[in-house]
Order: structure tokens, then sequence, then C-alpha cells
């Protein structure tokens, strides 16, 4: 087995305590935002709670997928089934618990034309993501506890599977799946080697550790 690459995640990620003026923290779910990200399509985004959204951060909600591109329901469904299609629609960028979105990043859903029509796709991101400073997500599904550096390109449609690690300035190729348990690199990215067994418990401890110590700190020209 290839040497495991050290962690993306100290270097980062520093955690350092936030103006209380810059961040919102959300009062049910934990979530803390920066007052300078760009969050478009807000009612169609999901954040799984305990969340962190840094400074310049995008996530383009508002693309969403072309109504000629649902598949139409039946005649015959109630009020109900079309109100349920109508909000499972709205879904359009799905973030789980106790993930990570370093400062610059982009979150974009993927698109293609399909029947005749230029539409976007729901992405979904699991619990424990980290996502490095300035990279770019148009992935379809990525899972659980995933590690991705900073300057990353992670191509439309691409599948990244529970408990993996992208390197700083990779290029993943659209489409790609990236099978659980593997570290990849390069542009175009390749697998590099595979992780130790424990890795995801020890990235979840990680960005369960990171929120608890990114915590408000004194307010900007307040400090004695």
């Amino acid at each position: 087995m290839a040497p495991q690459p050290h962690s993306n995640l100290a270097s980062n990620l520093s955690i350092q305590p936030y103006d209380p003026a810059q961040y919102i923290q959300t009062n049910m779910t934990g979530n803390r935002v920066s007052r300078k990200c760009h969050i478009m399509g807000s009612s169609n985004i999901i954040l799984g709670g305990k969340c962190v959204i840094h400074h310049h951060v995008i996530v383009r909600g508002d693309l969403k997928k072309a109504a000629s591109a649902m598949p139409p329901l039946a005649a015959d469904a109630t009020e109900a089934q079309q109100r349920a299609a109508q909000k499972g629609s709205q879904i359009v960028v799905s973030i789980g618990r106790h993930s990570i979105l370093g400062e610059g990043c982009i979150i974009r859903p993927p698109y293609k034309a399909y029947k005749g029509a230029f539409s976007y796709y729901p992405i979904k991101i699991g619990d424990h993501v980290i996502i490095g400073a300035g990279s770019i997500l148009e992935a379809a599904v990525v899972g659980s506890c995933v590690d991705i550096g900073r300057n990353v390109i992670i191509g439309k449609f691409a599948v990244i599977k529970d408990g993996v690690r992208i390197l700083d300035n990779s290029v993943l190729a659209p489409g790609q799946v990236v099978i659980s348990g593997t570290v990849w690199g390069g542009s175009p990215a390749k697998c590099l080697g595979e992780l130790s067994e424990n890795f995801m418990v020890i990235h979840e401890a990680r960005t369960k550790d990171y929120y608890a110590r990114f915590r408000p700190g004194p307010a900007a020209g307040t400090e004695k």
C-alpha cells in the first residue's frame, strides 16, 4: 500500500476565534455562516446542522432543474402529492452535518442538456465533509467523511464515496467515480493509495473538534 499522504485539514483550515459580527449562527441547527459568503437560492439549500461556511464561499442554490425536465405527475395525483413533488424539486444543494466550507470555495450543481433543455441537477454532500479554500465542486454526490483540499476542481457529475481524500490542486474528471478508502491527487486526478481503516473515525472527530473550537471571540475593536 502506498504511504498515506498527510491530512489536508491542518493546512487548509486553521482554527481561529471568529468575530461574532462577521458570522451568523442559526438558533436551531447551530450552523455558523459568514456574512461575507454568497448563498443564492437559500430556500433550495439544506444544511444538516453545525456546518461552518467561511468568507467568500459561493453556494448556488438558485440553479434549479428546468421544469420541462422533471417527470410529470399522474393525472389523478392528489394535492398532497403535488405539494410533495414541488417541495422535493426545490432541494438543489444538500450539505450534511459538521461540514466545513473553506474560504472562497464554490458549490455549484452539475448541469447538462436533457430533452432539448439546459438543466441543472441536485448536488448532495454528506456529513463531516471538508472542502478546502478555493475549490470548485460540481459533483453529483459527495459521501460522508470526505477531505477535499485547496484549489481542487471536482468535475460535473463526479461521485465521491464515503471516506476519501482529494489532495490540494487536484482536478477530478467529470463523471469520475471515486471509491471509498482511497487518496486521489494530480491533474487529472488518479488514485494514489489507500487510507487507513480508521480514517473515517478520525476525520469525523476532527470535524467535530473544529466546530467546537471555532467559537466567537471578541468583536473587532473591543480587544483590551
